[in-house]
This record gives C-alpha cells, sequence and structure tokens, in this order.
C-alpha cells in the first residue's frame, strides 16, 4: 500500500490505536502509549561535529538484562510500534538483537535510525523484523561523509555503509531509508563548508543501492531550531530533488521532511503554539538509559523527565507520571513534527472532524 510515511495527521486515524487517540484528544491519561522511541545506549563510533545529541553522548546505557525485560514490558502495555534511536548508536548494543528479536515476534512494529556502521552484525534481525531501517548518510560521497559524519579517528567510513546498506537491500522484508540532512559549516578561517551539493548524487546512489526512500531534511540547532540557509543553497537543493523525481516510481521515493518545508515557507526557527497541553505525549514516549521523557524533543531535558527506567518498571511509569510538565507554548517553540497532530486532537476533541477509519498501515505516529 502507499502511503505518505510523514503524514503525522492521517496516522491518527487508524482502528487499533483509535481508543487511546480518542482518551488523549480529549485530555484524558492514555492507558499506554502506542509509540515508544527507545535508546537503548549512548554510545556511538562516530563523532560527527553537527550531531544535535553530542552533549548526551557516551554518558551509559542499559544492561543487556534490563534491556531485555523492557522489550517484555513493552508488550505488556500493548505498545504498537517501537523506534530504536539515540542518543547513541542503537545497534552498537549487544542487547539490541534481542530486542529485535523479542518485538518482532509479538507483532510489535519496529523502526530503525541508525548510522549504518553495524548492520552487518545485526543483518539477519534487522532483515527480519524491522518494519523500515532509516540510515542517517548526509552525503553522496566518501570525502563529504568524512568532514561530516567521521569517525572517532576521522576517518570516513562510507565505503563500509555503503556496502552495509546493500547488504540489507538484499534481504529486507520492511523499507530501507537513505537520511540526508542538508548541513553547513563555518570553518575557523571564515570559509563555509556544505554537503548541499551532493543532494541528487546521494538519491542516485540510494536508488541504486535498494533503497526504498530517499529523505531529505533540514538541520536543527541545539534547542530544535531549524537552522535558516541561503536562499542559493535551498535553490540548489530544490532543483536536484526535482531532478531526483525522474527516478520516483513504485519502489523507489523521494519525501522531504516538514523541516525542509519550513525553509521553503522561511516561516523562520520559531514555531508558536497557543495549547498548553501536548496530547501527542499520550501516545508517545522516549526511554534512554539517563531516564523517560515526555518526548524525543526534550531528550536529556531534565523538566521533562518523567520516570528512570534504569530502576522503574515502564508500567509503573506511565501509571504514576505527570505528562502535562511541559507546557508547548513556553517549552516547545521549536519546529515539531507533531504540532498538526495536537491541533487534529483538539478537533477531535470537539468533534469537529468526522473520522474515516480504513485499516491499520502504520503505528508510528
Amino acid at each position: 500500500m502507499t502511503f505518505d510515511r510523514l503524514d503525522l495527521v492521517s496516522k491518527l486515524y487508524q482502528p487499533s490505536g483509535w481508543p487511546r487517540v480518542l482518551e488523549a484528544a480529549a485530555g484524558q491519561r492514555s492507558s499506554g502509549p502506542l509509540v515508544v522511541d527507545l535508546d537503548p545506549t549512548t554510545f556511538c563510533d562516530l563523532a560527527c561535529p553537527e550531531c544535535i545529541s553530542g552533549k548526551l553522548l557516551n554518558q551509559g546505557r542499559f544492561t543487556p538484562e534490563r534491556l531485555a525485560e523492557l522489550a517484555e514490558e513493552l508488550i505488556e502495555m500493548s505498545v504498537r510500534g517501537v523506534v530504536l534511536i539515540g542518543g547513541g548508536e542503537p545497534l552498537a548494543h549487544r542487547g539490541t538483537r534481542n530486542v529485535l528479536r523479542v518485538l518482532g515476534e509479538a507483532g510489535v512494529a519496529i523502526g530503525v535510525v541508525t548510522n549504518g556502521t553495524m548492520i552487518n552484525q545485526n543483518l539477519d534481525e534487522l532483515s527480519q523484523y524491522a518494519s523500515w531501517v532509516r540510515v542517517s548518510m548526509d552525503a553522496g560521497t566518501s570525502e563529504t561523509y568524512g568532514v561530516f559524519r567521521p569517525d572517532r579517528k576521522g576517518r570516513s567510513v562510507f565505503d563500509k555503509v555503503i556496502g552495509n546498506m546493500r547488504l540489507l537491500a538484499g534481504v529486507k522484508k520492511g523499507a530501507l531509508g537513505y537520511s540526508f540532512l542538508v548541513m553547513t559549516r563555518r570553518l575557523p578561517d571564515g570559509t563555509m563548508v556544505s554537503n548541499h551539493h551532493e543532494v541528487l548524487q546521494a538519491a542516485r546512489l540510494a536508488r541504486d543501492i535498494g533503497c526504498d526512500y530517499f529523505e531529505t531534511k533540514a538541520m536543527f540547532d541545539d534547542g530544535h531550531h531549524v537552522i535558516q540557509v541561503a536562499e542559493d543553497i535551498l535553490k540548489s537543493v530544490d532543483e536536484q530533488l526535482a531532478e531526483a523525481e525522474q527516478w520516483a516510481d513504485g519502489s523507489f521515493e523521494i519525501i522531504n521532511s516538514s523541516t525542509l518545508t519550513s525553509l521553503r515557507n522561511r516561516v523562520g526557527a520559531v514555531q508558536p503554539k497557543d495549547y498548553h497541553q501536548c496530547k501527542v505525549a499520550e501516545l508517545r514516549t522516549l526511554i534512554t538509559p539517563s531516564g523517560v521523557y515526555v518526548c524525543s524533543y526534550h531528550r536529556g531535558n531534565s523538566q521533562a523527565k518523567i520516570g528512570d527506567a534504569v530502576t522503574e518498571r515502564l508500567p509503573d511509569i506511565w501509571k504514576n507520571s505527570d505528562r502535562g510538565v511541559i507546557d508547548p507554548s513556553r517549552d516547545c517553540l521549536f519546529h515539531c513534527a507533531r504540532h498538526r497532530s495536537n491541533l487534529e486532537m483538539d478537533k477531535i476533541a470537539t468533534e469537529a472532524v468526522t473520522p474515516e477509519m480504513g485499516g491499520d498501515y502504520d503505528p508510528f505516529l
């Protein structure tokens, strides 16, 4: 079935999640999250200068035993989708393979956001159980990859990652995505370096690898505000994406994130919100070794921490926590991918929309 991977509003209207969507829309505490972002570890084998989680890296991980327990607790809570992400590199944890197997065999949909360096060690589980794997590439050549995504010794492992993606493309059951974050960096001498000129080359490579989609995104700063780019860079990116559309067919898709759309519309770094409760926080949450947080945008924010998954069971955290500790009108002035979902749930609460239910097709709302 063809669907818009980024149409998060439409994903609210799926039968299996609808009861909890109604709870959240009415301002009630939901019986459990539908989707969970899970950071198995904060360790990463790359040293990307622009990493938005750079200040949170290499500060701990779940033990393999606790990680296995978390998988069982997520199943107990009837979570429909789990995204293994970071923080660090999720495939760097030796317990991740077991999590993929346990969740997958329980029918939980699994997404994986990875740098791709360890796909080969996790190939069997990824190919068998992952609904989708998105590899953060941000380049179309080894040279540019080495500038923006070097390993800890400053080397480019581009060829290794591309080889791993080819391996997965040959055996995968789910979707494989090539993610390209448009980046610029000003060097000490004032020179500007960028990866934007490789969008078309990267899209061609993604198609040749056997990826299902190529996604282009804009950069965030440490506060999750979208970083504006020069007009000529944005024009170049758009021209390359337009040319890349020639390869879009039933098996390969060119998609743009909402952050790139915000750049095109020049909406600025701030996204004002006039509501005080994030209803999506009743449907999604983030679990990391340092704590459970209201959402991924607030990873590491002590004010948004609602529990400690190292010492507390997830069902107990959900039962006892206050997901309303964050006020979007005050604390979420950055671009939020689920802003429109919050607005939609306000309409659902007032019966301003008539739901049209289809089947379940993608739990990652």
